[in-house]
């Protein structure tokens, strides 16, 4: 469908990538992953057409429609939520005004039996059948279908878009995307903005559409659920790997120790050709062999070996002024739009403590930060503690760069004093080392932006930090680092996340948002979370789904990260309410067996009470098996039972 061939793109003397060559197939849910900085943004703003590579092709049939959701975008703030999902029908709106043209023409007409009115008639009734076919008559359905599958309520759809989160304008956004039904759907971070209900939705909506799907996700569950391909940027080249996530992990582990003894091997053969070079350079019998062997190393093509991310992000909050005792007060602080988004918020932060925003995406958490910022007006008493400086990191935070500076004038607008002699140092713990500092920022990658923005964070003096999602777009070792940073700073933090890892070990309170309320929780995240008898946060206030339960899949901890000991209770307990679910499902399903197979010797007693039945002897000896097989089924339930109650 696809056909990309020797792509090469350079930034600088270096190039991104080159003589990278694949097809994308119709069916085809392809991964792209790498480092951050790989080139898996740009691979597909490149399929998008926004981007030309240096060299090379990119061959799409003509008929082929192609849609792109990035990681950041510009938001309109001048329509309502159905207006502005009405905007991914618009080629329905042509089509609609063709129709009634043509209707028109063929009204004013007289000439009936005409060869031009003949075809006028055709025309018209081609283009009728296109406009059903393209969903003219139901698309509002559809759209309806797809806005509340993405976590929409029905009395959200005339609010004005400016009311929404950045969250939830995005999926506005991917809803839009989604109603054009397009052949290839390319996603960069689809999930960030996205609570479980929503994820699973998208997931299923995948795995109907049955067209090619491009992604880039840190969200390892969701790549896993939804692609059956991944490609891997490294090295400047990729590979291409027709299996799922979990699988290519494997196969790329085994592939690397396969290049690492065939580096070896190289490697010694180099050394024992070079030792022969040197030993008989100078012997005129051995001249012939000498420079055999030369010509030999000169054809050799070196063993590359794939690289492995160890570059390491060392992140440093400055020393924090004293403020006063309680940073943060809140008394029966309430917000509304057209609808009330919290009443009655009552929280108190006391100085150095570090404190979690949770809730579903749109019951206010990132409002009540604007309240806190003073960047909204709002009801009831907020005060600001003596001596504090607020730092905040916006989930948008990266979008407000300037895209035209470099990353070294980014920072060196914002830095002062002695901070300017050390800029380069502050880039390169940063991985903007060497060249990477002199990079533009439109060219740079959702997680180096990230870091860029955190870099102007790190600078600003405050004894308060407010970061709303800040793990957005970083990989697994970048909020690594991020969390040791916070937990080591002396000020006072409030973080807005979702990220149930990050947030573990690192806030002593929870805040949580719903129902138009704050309620205070003392303790961990997992504490929180086992209050509420919840498997993640992303299930706050999420709506039944079609089973009682859900369980999300658990998550691995890192060999290098001891899990807490809340974590440890937790999964505990959790892993025995799986045991538990397991047994009874089995007891049900022995039951059920049970109860068939009852069923089943109910009946032929009735055809053996026949008198045709009582002269069949197959029916005897089918009923002496059925009753064995009963006998079975009882004592499998009788175990299941013991178990259960064990």
């Amino acid at each position: 469908m696809i056909s990309i061939e020797n792509l090469k793109v350079e930034f600088g003397a270096t190039p991104l990538f080159q003589g990278v060559s694949y097809i994308i197939n119709p069916k085809d849910r392809i991964a792209l992953v790498g480092k951050n900085g790989a080139g898996k943004s740009t691979m597909l703003k490149i399929l998008a057409g926004l981007q030309s590579p240096t060299d090379g092709m990119v061959n799409m049939p003509k008929d082929i429609s192609v849609c792109y959701l990035p990681q950041v975008m510009k938001l309109a703030d001048s329509r309502t939520v159905r207006e502005e999902t009405e905007q991914a029908f618009a080629h329905i709106g042509e089509q609609k005004a063709l129709i009634d043209r043509l209707a028109a023409e063929m009204a004013e007409r007289t000439d009936y039996e005409s060869e031009a009115y003949h075809e006028l008639i055709d025309r018209f009734t081609r283009e009728n059948e296109r406009f059903q076919i393209i969903g003219g008559a139901n698309y509002h359905a559809e759209m309806e279908q797809t806005l509340c599958g993405l976590g929409f309520r029905r009395e959200d759809f005339d609010r004005p878009t400016s009311e929404f989160s950045g969250g939830w304008r995005m999926r506005i956004e991917l809803a839009k995307l989604l109603l054009q039904h397009p052949d290839v759907l390319l996603l960069d971070e689809p999930t960030n903005h996205l609570d479980i209900e929503s994820i699973q939705w998208l997931e299923d909506f995948l795995a109907r559409n049955g067209k090619a799907v491009v992604l880039v996700s840190h969200d390892r569950a969701f790549i896993n659920n939804v692609t059956n391909r991944t490609i891997e940027i490294t090295c400047g080249t990729i590979h291409d790997y027709r299996v799922k996530y979990d699988e290519y992990v494997v196969l790329r582990r085994e592939r690397r120790e396969q290049q690492l003894r065939a580096y070896e091997n190289q490697q010694k053969e180099i050394a024992d050709i070079t030792d022969f070079i040197e030993r008989f350079r100078y012997k005129p019998t051995k001249a012939i062999q000498v420079q055999s062997r030369i010509k030999q190393l000169e054809k050799m093509v070196p063993v590359v070996i794939d690289e492995e991310d160890r570059s390491t992000l060392r992140l440093k909050f400055r020393p924090a002024q004293r403020s006063g005792n309680y940073p943060v007060i809140c008394e029966d602080v309430a917000k509304s739009y057209n609808h009330l988004v919290f009443k009655d918020a009552n929280l108190t932060i006391r100085r150095g403590e570090k404190v979690a925003f949770v809730g579903k995406n749109g019951e206010g958490k990132t409002t009540l930060v604007k309240c806190i910022m003073g960047e909204i007006p709002f009801e009831g008493k907020l005060t600001i503690g003596h001596n504090v400086e607020i730092g905040y990191f916006a989930q948008n935070q990266a979008q407000l760069l300037d895209e035209n500076l470099t990353v070294f004038e980014t920072i060196d607008r914002v830095a002062v004093g002695d901070i300017r002699l050390k800029i380069r140092d502050i880039l390169g713990a940063f991985m903007f080392g060497g060249e990477a500092s002199d990079k533009k920022v439109k060219v740079l990658s959702g997680g180096e932006r990230s870091r860029l923005a955190m870099i102007k964070l790190l600078l600003e003096s405050v004894n308060l930090l407010i970061l709303d999602e800040p793990t957005n777009h970083l990989d697994m070792r970048s909020k690594d680092v991020l969390k040791d940073a916070i937990r080591e700073f002396d000020g006072t933090v409030i973080v807005v996340s979702h990220d149930r890892e990050f947030l573990d070990g690192l806030v002593t309170k929870v805040y949580e948002f719903g129902g138009g309320k704050v309620k205070e929780h003392l303790g961990g995240i997992y504490d929180f979370l086992q209050s509420k008898r919840i498997d993640s946060l992303d299930s706050l206030g999420a709506k039944s789904l079609s089973s009682p339960t859900v369980p999300t899949a658990p998550v691995t901890p890192k060999s290098e990260v001891k899990p807490s000991s809340g974590a440890t209770d937790y999964a505990a307990r959790k892993e025995q309410a799986k045991q538990q679910r397991k047994l009874q499902k089995r007891v049900e399903e022995c039951e059920k067996r049970v109860a068939q197979i009852e069923t089943e010797l109910k009946e032929l007693e009735e055809w053996m009470a026949t008198p045709s039945g009582a002269a069949n002897a197959a029916l005897f000896e089918q009923y002496g098996k059925l009753k064995d097989t009963l006998a079975q089924a009882e004592a499998e339930w009788e175990e299941a039972m013991m178990a259960l109650d064990e």
